[in-house]
C-alpha cells in the first residue's frame, strides 16, 4: 500500500506499547529533550582535558554572530609563530580585517562566475547553486590562503572589530541582495550583446558599491601602519610603517606553498591517493584553485600527530554538531544513548552520511594537543575553539578518537608532516567535484 492507513497506526502505537524501552524515559524526552535524557554521564568521565602532547597557544577568541570560524582557526593556527617571534604570552590577529577582503574577493568571485555561466540557462542547477548564498560567512583552508598571499593580516588593535563583523547576518543580506542585482544586469546585459569586456567592466564598476558597503560596515582597511607591544619580559617595542604582506612575512613566516589540506572521505566516488578540486568554490580569483588530498583517516591523524609533536597546531575542519555537547565541550561518539531511546543506534556510517546528506563539514577549530597512549595511539584530542571562553574548559573542547575517525574531514598541515607517498597525488591532475559535492560544504559555525 502507498498510504499510511487505520490498520497501520494501530500497529505502531502496539509497537511502542510492547518496547522494552522505559516509559519514563519518554516523560523526561518530553520535558526536557533527548539529547538532555540520553546523555551518557560515564563517557564523560572519559574527558579529564588532560593531554599528553600540547602545543603553544593563545588566549581563547571569540567569533561571536559570525560565521568566520575558518578564519579564526586559521588566525590561532598562524599566531602562535608570532608569540615566538615577538616573545609574546598571547595575541590576536584581526578578523575583521581579513573578513573586509574576503566579502569583497568573494562578490568578484561570485560575478565572474556569474559572467562565465551567462550562457547557461537561469534555471540551471548551477546557476540556482551560485546564486543560493554567494556571500556567506563560511570558506576552506585553501580560500583563506588566497587571502594571505594577497593581504597579509594585521594586528587586532590595527583594525578592530565593528558592529557587524561580530554580527554580520544584515550585512551579509545586504550584500547579498545587491550582488544578485549586479548579478542581473550582467546577465541582461549579456542578453543584449554586450561583449565579455564590457560585462567585466560594468562588475568593476558595481564592485564600487560593495568596497563603499564594506568600508561603512568594517571600517578602512590598513594599507601601512605601526604596532607597538610589550613582550613577556614587559619590555616594549614598535614596529614601525610596515605592510599588511611584510607583517605576515616577517612574523608569521609561512610558506604557503608548503601548507596542505588532507581530507578524509571514504566515499567510492573519491579514491584515495588522489587530489580533488571543487568546481565555482573559491574567494580570490586569480588564487590556486582549492585543492586536498583525500587519505585514509590513520594517515590524516599521523599527519597532525606529528605537526602537534612539533609543537605546530593543526587547523581542521568536521561536522561539530554530530554527537557533541557544547557547553561542557565534549565531542564523543557514545555520548548518547540513542538506542536507549529510540529501540535502534543510527547506523549510517561515514560513507554513507556523506552520500546521503547526513554529514559534512560544518566548522574550524584548531588541534592543539593530543592525549597518546602508551603505543603513541590518540585517545583524545585538545581543541581550542572559537565560541569564547564559557564553552568547555575554559574554551577549550575534548574530542574523542573515535569522533575524530567518523566525523574529522579535513586538516591543513605543513607538508613535510605528510607521507612523501601521498604528496605524489599532487603530481596528477586535479579531480574536478561538482560545485554541490558534500566537500564544497563551508566551514561557517
Amino acid at each position: 500500500m502507498s498510504e499510511i492507513t487505520t490498520e497501520l497506526l494501530k500497529k505502531y502505537q502496539a509497537d511502542y506499547d510492547q518496547s522494552t524501552g522505559p516509559k519514563i524515559l519518554s516523560h523526561a524526552i518530553a520535558k526536557q529533550g533527548y539529547l538532555d535524557s540520553i546523555e551518557d554521564n560515564s563517557v564523560l568521565r572519559r574527558h579529564d582535558f588532560v593531554f599528553s602532547d600540547e602545543t603553544k597557544r593563545g588566549e581563547i577568541t571569540n567569533q561571536k554572530r559570525s560565521g568566520r570560524c575558518w578564519m579564526f582557526a586559521a588566525l590561532n593556527t598562524a599566531r602562535v609563530d608570532t608569540m615566538k617571534e615577538l616573545n609574546l604570552e598571547s595575541f590576536e590577529f584581526s578578523q575583521n580585517y581579513t573578513l573586509f577582503w574576503d566579502k569583497l574577493e568573494k562578490a568578484n568571485y561570485f560575478l565572474e562566475s556569474i559572467i562565465k555561466t551567462v550562457d547557461e540557462d537561469l534555471t540551471s542547477r548551477l546557476v540556482m547553486h551560485l546564486l543560493k548564498d554567494p556571500l556567506q560567512d563560511g570558506g576552506q583552508w585553501d580560500m583563506f590562503s588566497g587571502i594571505l598571499k594577497k593581504y597579509g593580516v594585521v594586528p587586532k588593535k590595527v583594525m578592530p572589530e565593528t558592529y557587524h563583523s561580530s554580527n554580520t547576518a544584515v550585512l551579509d543580506s545586504l550584500l547579498t541582495k545587491k550582488v544578485r542585482e549586479i548579478a542581473k544586469d550582467i546577465r541582461n546585459k549579456h542578453a543584449e550583446g554586450a561583449s565579455e569586456d564590457e560585462l567585466r567592466t560594468f562588475k568593476e564598476e558595481r564592485l564600487s558599491v560593495i568596497y563603499t558597503m564594506l568600508t561603512e560596515a568594517l571600517g578602512q582597511v590598513p594599507t601601512r601602519f605601526s604596532y607597538s607591544y610589550r613582550d613577556k619580559d614587559k619590555k616594549h617595542h614598535t614596529i614601525k610603517d610596515i605592510t599588511p604582506q611584510e607583517f605576515f612575512a616577517k612574523y608569521v613566516g609561512w610558506d604557503l606553498d608548503q601548507r596542505i589540506s588532507l581530507i578524509n572521505a571514504p566515499t567510492a566516488d573519491k579514491p584515495y591517493g588522489r587530489a580533488y578540486t571543487v568546481k565555482y568554490l573559491g574567494t580570490v580569483h586569480e588564487a590556486e584553485p582549492i585543492h586536498y588530498i583525500n587519505v585514509p583517516i590513520e594517515v590524516l591523524k599521523e599527519a597532525a600527530i606529528n605537526s602537534i609533536k612539533a609543537g605546530e597546531p593543526v587547523w581542521f575542519g568536521c561536522d561539530v554538531g554530530q554527537i557533541s555537547n557544547r557547553q561542557i565541550g565534549v565531542m564523543d561518539k557514545d555520548l548518547f544513548d540513542y538506542e536507549a531511546a529510540i529501540g535502534e543506534p543510527f547506523n549510517l556510517n561515514k560513507a554513507e552520511r556523506l552520500d546521503y546528506g547526513e554529514s559534512l563539514l560544518t566548522h574550524a577549530m584548531v588541534f592543539v594537543g593530543v592525549d597518546l597512549d602508551e603505543n603513541g595511539k590518540p585517545i583524545k584530542w585538545k581543541v581550542e575553539n572559537s565560541w569564547g571562553d564559557e564553552p568547555g574548559d575554559k574554551g577549550i573542547f575534548s574530542m574523542s578518537d573515535a569522533w575524530f575517525d567518523e566525523f574529522n574531514y579535513q586538516i591543513m598541515v605543513d607538508k613535510s608532516y605528510v607521507p612523501a607517498e601521498w604528496l605524489k597525488a599532487l603530481e596528477q591532475p586535479l579531480v574536478e567535484l561538482e560545485p554541490w559535492d558534500p566537500f564544497g560544504a563551508l566551514a561557517v559555525y
